[in-house]
């Protein structure tokens, strides 16, 4: 076993540096720099010709490791990216129709609490990470990203409540309950319904609605493309006044440059094609005339858009944890492959030096006599 944990360690831990190339992340300049070295003169130094064996074998089988969890991520994702690619035209149309519903309403006397903007003193965040590691620096980029946001919100006076979605998220945050108001945890799951979200979304409503939060929001890993993902701070609600799904950087979560990939296989390796998206989501422009009272409408309404809004995330998030998982599996595994040509090198010249040794005193021996 200590042979293998020699061996798996540092291939997961050069795949983190390839998962989300959307990101960037900025290291200290004062870091002492470190110089590449054969990986076969780190592990095989001064080990027995029965030693350098079991770590080659070592080395192969956990290959053959990571090159399975990379085929079952590749399965996985294409579904996770179909199901994000469906979802989010809808959840952009429900958003524009509430909004034209709230156009057209601004002139009554209509209270409608998850649209209204009131001053923000305490902010819900939803902060979504997945269940399980071995996807590079996914989890922990989020969970940055949830630490800088609530940094920022504290800075400006504004108390921060938590609910985590994801095993990883939830048992760090977890730890430090004496840092954070953690108010509930949830597990991601390996493929969210609408159940799930219709649960989060329970809580988030009564929350907002009782008025212990002022604002929503949601920080999740918005799926770009296999090999990009971007955090995303979405505001939840109140519901945006412009009838888009945004940012609070203000970037519209849109549809417009989706990206759709197709795995295929050249020279028997991976190789990915990617099309572009019609995802076009076409402004509502439909003439309301309410046969019901407007209130009973809107609450009817809110539900869904909270749902769908929650699952969106969801699936985003679940995509890009899978796209981050293949990468990280198919680094690991190219880096097994080189590291078992380092070793069967070494092994071979050490194998070939002890041999020639051998000879020279046989020859020597022969010479003498």
């Amino acid at each position: 076993m200590s042979a293998i944990a020699s061996v798996t360690a540092p291939l997961l831990t050069a795949s983190r540096s390839s998962s989300l190339r959307g990101a960037s992340v900025k290291h200290g300049s004062n870091a002492p720099a470190r110089v590449a070295a054969p990986r076969g003169a780190l592990v095989i130094r001064n080990a027995s010709p029965k030693e350098m064996r079991d770590r080659i074998a070592s080395v192969g089988n956990t290959k053959k490791i990571t090159d399975a969890m990379k085929l079952v991520a590749a399965a996985k994702v294409r579904k996770a990216q179909d199901a994000v690619i469906g979802a989010r035209p809808f959840s952009e149309s429900l958003v524009k129709v509430l909004f034209a519903i709230n156009q057209r309403l601004s002139g009554e006397d209509v209270d409608v609490p998850l649209t209204k903007q009131r001053p923000v003193k305490k902010v819900l965040i939803v902060m979504c990470t997945g269940d399980r590691g071995l996807c590079g620096g996914f989890n922990n980029f989020i969970i940055r990203k949830t630490e800088q946001r609530v940094a920022e919100l504290k800075a400006q006076g504004v108390e921060c409540k938590l609910i985590t979605v994801g095993k990883k998220g939830g048992v760090y945050f977890n730890r430090r309950k004496d840092q954070y108001d953690l108010v509930k945890r949830f597990n991601m799951g390996q493929s969210p319904s609408t159940q799930d979200a219709q649960t989060i979304a329970d809580d988030i409503f009564a929350e907002f609605t009782s008025e212990e939060v002022d604002k929503v929001e949601m920080i999740y890993s918005r799926f770009v493309s296999l090999i990009a993902a971007e955090p995303t701070v979405q505001t939840l609600l109140p519901l945006s006044k412009e009838g888009e799904v945004c940012s609070v950087d203000g970037v519209c979560v849109d549809a417009a440059n989706d990206e759709i990939f197709k795995l295929t296989s050249e020279d028997g390796e991976f190789a990915v094609k990617r099309v572009k998206a019609d995802t076009e989501v076409s402004e509502f422009e439909g003439v309301m005339q309410f046969e019901q009272d407007p209130n009973q409408i809107l609450e009817a309404l809110m539900p869904l858009y909270m749902n769908s809004q929650i699952l969106r995330a969801l699936q985003e998030s679940l995509a890009s944890e899978l796209a981050a998982r293949m990468n990280a599996m198919s680094t690991a595994s190219d880096n097994a492959k080189e590291l078992k040509k380092n070793l069967s090198l070494v092994y071979n010249r050490a194998r070939q030096a002890k041999i020639t040794s051998e000879i020279i005193e046989l020859v020597a021996g022969a010479a003498a006599a």
